[in-house]
């Protein structure tokens, strides 16, 4: 018998943590050998005990859970990442997926999508939940045959939402030249001249049902 996929489980709430761990305790193919609170306990147990799956919440305190991904994909190929969050956003999925993660589970329905994601994963298979799955398809699909960037499609989107300049620009953490900027960019790109067209366009392409 293949011994059982070992997983560091990383939440900052302990309650959560303590549900994780039941439900993929449950697993006879799966182990937790151990859990994180923030993401230098991450950095440390993950160089320590190189688990098979990192289960890593990504509202961790300690920095940027997106660039830690980044950062562990380097130092330990070998483990492989399954995220789990409250955020849908199919755009933030993509941003996470990039960054090295294999697994992307909407937090309330891990019950039922957690254990095979990590399985997956042990695979070296990419998991994406499936509220977020054929929404994501849409953003990539702008990105690889509209050539639109990542921060492009989030651009866009809000602009055909009806949002101003300014409001993007607040939403993003950005100056409002520089979304005025990637506007000129999208209106080139895809050839268009209005907001209206934009509207039009991203309607057309089911940007705004993501």
């Amino acid at each position: 018998m293949a011994p059982p996929i070992s997983v560091l489980l990383a939440d900052d709430h302990a309650l959560m943590r303590r549900t994780l761990r039941l439900l993929l305790e449950s697993e006879e193919d799966v182990e937790v050998i151990a859990e994180a609170s923030d993401l230098p306990a991450v950095l440390e147990l993950v160089n320590g005990s190189r688990p098979c799956v990192l289960v890593i919440d990504l509202d961790l305190p300690g920095g940027s859970s997106i660039q830690a991904i980044g950062r562990l994909r380097v130092r330990a190929p070998e483990t492989q990442i399954v995220v789990l969050t409250m955020e849908e956003s199919p755009i933030f999925a993509e941003q996470v997926l990039a960054a090295g993660a294999l697994g992307f589970v909407a937090k309330d329905h891990a019950d039922s999508e957690l254990p095979g994601a990590v399985r997956l994963a042990a695979r070296g298979e990419r998991y994406v939940s499936a509220r977020v799955a054929g929404r994501l398809d849409v953003v990539l699909n702008l990105q690889q045959e509209d050539k639109l960037s990542p921060r492009e499609v989030e651009i866009l989107r809000l602009i055909a939402l009806g949002y101003t300049s300014v409001e993007v620009a607040r939403q993003l953490h950005l100056s409002p030249r520089t979304v005025e900027t990637h506007r000129a960019h999208i209106l080139r790109k895809l050839r268009l001249s209005t907001r209206a067209e934009l509207v039009g366009y991203a309607l057309g392409r089911g940007l705004l049902e993501t």
